[in-house]
């Protein structure tokens, strides 16, 4: 956080009060003033949302986006509430303070109440980037506290707000300390290795907010805690590794270097699929779409994601049930004949954890173990390629991390791992789905996140997009594609007709160009990326089954297409 602000304001008042009267800063005499403070506690929120109350449970800090510091607020409106923050600040009768605030994302409103005079307050609609707020407010002769506050608007996208400011005289309540450096970490160490990412772990530093990572000299992450993976490394290569301490003060030095190699082989790669590539769900169930053997499903599917496992009594455990008597008769050796046929036609087969109604929870070491077992004990039962996440009831970053680079180190470098987030799951880095895909960044085949059955969610540039339009799927996939993700690892997911989802059809058409807008630049919307990507992995549907139902028009139009992209 800046407070450069106050001391500079403090001494260019001293120094123009010496020069315009002729006395040498030794020789001033008379009741000196203070200097005006930033009456606001925990103004950064860099202790959580200490010395804040928001309404209805509707704050939160965050990691990204900040504006200073390691945090910022994260407020989010819903139902009758406007997610309003408030924190009540020492004030000095008859003064006059000015309170600001740097705020992104939807409606946000910055003001003050009970100064005693006049209250105050002042909006953005929204803001794609951070933009300050600032008003002023003069307090009443016997006003000794104002209450400042911040707030969305009904209905509306998140808001977040970093860097308070209530700059006046001390009301007696002071402001928060300036924070010091933070000394350099102990204790960095090399943990496990794959043949293209290397893990490291320190001892966590007193004061600090942050970590940042050095690779060969250069810094190459920003984290919050005290661990961080290197991804993206050459096979059988030493790599140097330094560590230094964060906090709104400033930064360490690096701590002493280690050494950490990749091995020569095992893990990583993301598998073997053509540079772009169609998904397709395959469901294991008759829900009234037409009922399929894996050996129906059109060539113009390169992943074929079979829906789904079923949660088992253990921990993170899962195990595959075939619906025979669901699916006509469908044996599990015909099934796996299938399998084996789409495989030798170079298509993919996957084995799809979770969906709408499925539960399988990895929330520790020991359900990580279980998942990365069970899942390849499956992949070599029934020959599946790998594994789609597709829990949408929420997942632990963490350990969801360690069952996938698990499963990875069992795999081999031929592991197919995709995922299907819904909408609120990317919308920030800080989203456990989010972190997960960055996790595993190195072995990720592609993400296609789910543009359906959604609300209105924010899109890169800040604005809020409905579902249905091809602004909705490029401006969202921007997110992703600014966000770390490389193009080859972002994917559209769209229902293959209306029967599909809930919500948020579109034709094929749409599909199209929206493909063309992310990977040419052509046929866009309102939207326009700031520049292209070429190499975008392509698109997912729900479902075969479904699409089958329409004769196949989905895949029929957006396969070749896909196909087709530079």
């Amino acid at each position: 956080m800046d407070r450069t602000t106050r001391s500079r304001r403090w001494l260019g008042g001293a120094l123009a009060l010496a020069l315009g009267t002729g006395l040498s800063l030794m020789g001033i005499s008379g009741t000196a003033q203070a200097a005006d403070i930033n009456v606001a506690k925990n103004a950064g929120f860099e202790s959580g949302l200490a010395n804040w109350t928001c309404s209805a449970g509707s704050g939160a800090t965050v990691s990204s986006p900040v504006h200073g510091g390691a945090s910022a607020l994260k407020a989010t409106p819903a139902g009758q509430d406007n997610a309003k923050c408030t924190q009540t600040v020492s004030v000095k009768p008859n003064s006059t303070y000015t309170l600001s605030a740097w705020v992104q994302g939807g409606y946000t409103y910055l003001g003050a109440s009970g100064t005693g005079t006049t209250d105050v307050s002042t909006w953005t609609p929204d803001s794609a980037g951070w933009k300050q707020l600032s008003t002023t407010f003069t307090t009443g002769g016997s006003t000794t506290s104002v209450t400042v506050y911040t707030h969305g608007w009904y209905g509306q996208t998140p808001y977040f707000a970093d860097d308070v400011s209530v700059f006046g005289p001390d009301g007696g309540g002071g402001g928060d300390p300036d924070p010091v450096v933070p000394a350099t970490p102990a204790g960095l160490a090399v943990g496990s290795v794959t043949s293209s990412s290397v893990a490291l772990s320190w001892s966590t530093v007193t004061g600090a907010t942050g970590y940042n990572l050095y690779q060969n000299g250069a810094k190459v992450q920003s984290v919050s805690g005290a661990s961080a993976t290197a991804t993206g490394l050459n096979a059988s290569t030493s790599y140097s590794f330094q560590v230094s301490a964060t906090n709104a003060a400033g930064e360490s030095a690096k701590s002493s270097a280690v050494t950490g190699t990749t091995s020569a082989s095992g893990g990583g790669g993301g598998g073997t699929v053509p540079k772009h590539a169609v998904t397709g769900y395959w469901q294991n169930f008759n829900n009234g779409a037409t009922v399929q053997k894996i050996s129906d499903v059109p060539a113009n599917y390169d992943i074929i994601a079979v829906s789904f496992a079923d949660a088992t009594g253990t921990p993170g455990g899962v195990t595959f049930n075939l619906d025979s008597a669901g699916l006509g008769g469908y044996t599990v050796a015909q099934f796996k004949a299938d399998v084996a046929a789409k495989k030798a036609a170079g298509k993919s087969v996957i084995i799809s954890i979770g969906g709408q109604n499925g539960t399988v929870t990895i929330n520790d070491a020991t359900s990580a173990t279980n998942f990365a077992n069970s899942v390849y004990a499956l992949m070599q039962e029934y020959g599946f390629n790998g594994v789609d996440i597709d829990l949408e009831n929420g997942l632990n970053a963490t350990y969801m991390t360690q069952a996938l680079r698990s499963l990875s180190s069992k795999a081999g470098s031929g592991l197919v791992i995709t995922m299907a987030p819904q909408t609120i799951d990317m919308q920030s880095t800080s989203n456990e789905y989010f972190k997960t895909a960055l996790n595993i960044k190195d072995i990720l085949t592609v993400v296609n996140m789910q543009y359906y059955n959604s609300g209105s969610m924010l899109g890169c540039d800040g604005k809020v997009y409905s579902q249905g339009s091809v602004d909705f799927l490029t401006a969202l996939a921007c997110i992703q594609l600014e966000g770390g993700l490389t193009p080859a690892q972002v994917g559209l997911g769209l229902p293959a007709s209306t029967s599909g989802a809930g919500s948020g059809y579109v034709s094929p058409t749409i599909v199209n160009n929206a493909l063309d807008c992310l990977a040419r630049g052509t046929n866009c919307g309102s939207f326009k990326p700031s520049r292209t990507y070429p190499s975008l992995r392509g698109a997912m549907t729900w479902s075969t089954n479904w699409d089958a139902k329409s004769g196949n028009a989905w895949s029929n139009a957006v396969g070749p297409h896909v196909h087709g992209l530079p």
